[in-house]
């Protein structure tokens, strides 16, 4: 290609002047009709075109390719029945059709999940692909994909069509859960609702979209309660949480056949269970140094409703005051251990002797509480091992120990069982311990253990601290009521507060303190699983992924106790866990990514951004289209085909500047004319050549 450019002699000023004269020279010429005032203004010109030098600018250029970027979509519904196939075919079918146009080039670029769970982001794919591109060279964008982009916003400006080749079938369908309303809390013993919906989607078959769905509802791994509920409508569900702390509620719809994943058919939901108010009832035998230990740790917390009775005077005391002129409260046994008795919490007799008091048929009943479910802690002083001894009461029933009727008035220092470094009430709290151990005690009621957990010795290795389960509940038994010795610093002291506080929290059943436990957290994709046994070590934990696949991992002691592995998980979703009975669920980001909110393929997403461009949409289920040619800002789809648009760009591999005239024909251009004006205005080459002219004199 060729062009003229100047590159003048004098400054475009000076130029611009002689320019101006010239011309004013020429006009008076003319305005006079001054013969041979053509030839001095043609000699102007010259010089003129001379001061301008003219050259002739030749460039060499290569034509350069024009460039189809190929996007193609790799995220997790991509991998759902046959896509991820029929992406592949596409995509050698495409680079196969392209290599057929000349001076086309393919560049294939792919995507999977967004980070965080933002789904598939294949604009920004698209985005950096072009950052490489010039856009001169750019002649279309195709991308392979089910459509279900999540950044369709923000597709860049394309100075080219843009397709969408759609992959799955017109027959695909899919139902998927959504959990509409789940609260983060809850209080214990008061229904809270949760709001559901299942939801279909595409082409649903007639038996199906006629049927409703049964809906599984499992709490912390339990049997799951089925309920049938209807398609498309939210359905709140009424539910009373078990358990203080968390609960976790997992959630299931029963696959159907032929939906394209139950991937989106499960949830999980974790309600923190808290409790109103706990309900305690303390029951001191006698005023001692140790009471207030107890009523200081329950009183400390203020969702605790205390309940404390301390008998002062027993009915058999005989001292000759009137009743009349006592201000004793009268203790409210009947209301207590008959009529309110299920109200509590937790009943704590502190150093408690039988004096009749309680009737015998009062200690069936916090026999019976305790097995249907109640909690029952006995911090026992020498009464224990005497006549009056609760042991010798129906409570003996369901009570771990057996006393030998001997009291030890010796100092001791308390320590943990070897099942006690692994107890999570006693677990860790000899860490803080000094040298010597914690500080010593001067009393303890010698025991046998005939059941239960012994999770501290005292002296001579004897029980101190004794766990049990009974029924649904649980009891507890403290052989001393030398704690009190610790709150006081007496040589160090102990953790009495912490080891009292976990003690409460056990009897309650909050789940962090249950001795057999399987459980998960995640952070970000690394899965941290957590097996806590009293027992022998367990064995390794299987972890099954969203996608059914298995993986066996060897669990590594951490703690006595306490058995932990970290794994990254592959991908999002819900992992269920398993080892020898115990079984556990944990999410990876949410249980449904994002990925398969909507798993039917759709061209809605992108469609704006395919009529920005003039390109469409082909399903890949009617065969892959044919690609053209079409000019630019002419309709780029149709029935069959799609089209590119041919950019034209090239690349200059050389220039050559060559003057139009050399000087020397300038100069000979200039003097010609210069000639021509002089001979023209002196006459002489007229008079010369006028016929029948004289010759002169």
């Amino acid at each position: 290609m060729s062009s003229v450019v100047f590159d003048p002699l004098l400054p475009l000023a000076a130029l611009a002047a002689l320019a101006a004269l010239a011309l004013v020279a020429a006009g008076v010429a003319l305005a006079l009709r001054l013969r041979g005032a053509w030839a001095r203004a043609g000699a102007f010109a010259a010089a003129l075109a001379a001061l301008s030098n003219p050259s002739i600018q030749i460039d060499d250029r290569a034509a350069l390719s024009d460039v189809v970027i190929v996007v193609v979509d790799d995220s997790a519904s991509q991998r759902i029945a046959d896509r991820a196939a029929q992406t592949e075919a596409a995509l050698a079918g495409v680079l196969a059709r392209l290599a057929r146009l000349p001076g086309t080039e393919a560049r294939v670029t792919r995507f999977g999940d967004g980070a965080g769970d933002r789904g598939s982001l294949a604009m920004t794919a698209l985005a950096e692909a072009m950052a490489d591109v010039p856009r001169a060279r750019l002649a279309g964008v195709i991308v392979i994909s089910d459509g279900r982009i999540h950044d369709a916003g923000l597709a860049p400006a394309l100075p080219a069509p843009m397709h969408l080749l759609l992959t799955g079938q017109p027959t695909d369908w899919d139902r998927r859960l959504v959990v509409a309303n789940a609260p983060a809390f809850a209080i214990i013993g008061e229904p809270v609702t949760l709001t559901l919906r299942v939801e279909d989607q595409g082409a649903v078959p007639a038996g199906v979209a006629a049927g409703g769905a049964v809906l599984r509802l499992s709490v912390d791994g339990a049997e799951p309660l089925s309920l049938p509920v209807p398609v498309g409508q939210d359905v709140d569900i009424p539910l009373t949480l078990p358990h203080g702390g968390i609960n976790t509620l997992q959630i299931a719809v029963a696959a159907e056949p032929g939906e394209l994943t139950d991937r989106n058919n499960a949830a999980v939901v974790r309600i923190n269970g808290v409790r109103d108010r706990l309900r305690v009832l303390l029951v001191s035998g006698e005023p001692h140094a140790g009471e207030r230990v107890w009523r200081n740790l329950l009183k400390s917390d203020a969702s605790v409703d205390l309940v404390h009775f301390t008998i002062l005077r027993p009915p058999e005391k005989q001292d000759g005051v009137p009743v009349s002129e006592l201000s004793l409260i009268a203790f409210p046994t009947r209301e207590l251990f008959v009529e309110k008795i299920n109200e509590f919490d937790l009943i704590v007799f502190d150093r408690y002797r039988r004096r009749g008091i309680l009737p015998m048929l009062y200690l069936e009943n916090v026999r019976d509480y305790a097995r249907a479910g109640g909690a029952v802690l006995i911090a026992a002083g020498p009464e224990f091992g005497s006549a009056d001894s609760l042991w010798r009461s129906p409570l003996a029933e369901v009570l771990p120990v057996q006393p030998t009727s001997r009291v030890v008035e010796q100092g001791f220092r308390p320590a943990l069982t070897d099942l006690g470094r692994k107890h999570p009430v006693t677990q860790g709290l000899d860490a803080a311990a000094g040298d010597g151990g914690w500080g010593r005690w001067f009393r303890q009621i010698e025991i046998n253990a005939i059941g239960g957990q012994v999770v501290m010795e005292g002296h001579e290795g004897r029980p101190l601290l004794v766990l049990d389960r009974v029924g649904a509940g649980r009891v507890a038994m403290l052989a001393s009521d030398h704690m009190w010795l610790w709150g006081r610093g007496f040589e160090g002291g102990g953790p009495q507060l912490e080891l009292l506080r976990r003690l409460a929290h056990w009897m309650m059943k909050e789940p962090e303190l249950e001795e057999e436990v399987l459980g998960a957290t995640a952070a970000g994709q690394r899965l941290t699983v957590v097996r806590r046994t009293v027992g022998d070590a367990p064995g390794p934990v299987t972890i099954t992924a969203p996608d059914g696949s298995e993986t066996v991992l060897p669990l590594a002691e951490t703690a006595p106790g306490t058995w932990q592995v970290e794994w990254d998980a592959p991908e999002m979703g819900l992992y269920r866990l398993a080892e020898g009975e115990m079984r556990a669920v944990a999410a990876v980001g949410p249980v449904a990514p994002r990925e398969f909110e909507a798993t039917v393929a759709s061209a809605a997403p992108l469609a704006d951004a395919l009529a920005a461009t003039r390109g469409g949409a082909a399903a890949l289920s009617d065969g892959l289209p044919d690609i053209r040619r079409v000019a630019e800002g002419r309709a780029a789809a149709g029935r069959g085909w799609i089209g590119i648009t041919p950019r034209g760009a090239y690349v200059t591999t050389d220039v050559r500047v060559e003057p139009v005239l050399p000087p020397w024909a300038f100069l000979a251009l200039i003097a010609a004319l210069a000639l021509a004006a002089w001979l023209v205005e002196g006459g002489r080459l007229g008079r010369r050549n006028a016929p029948g002219s004289a010759p002169a004199a």
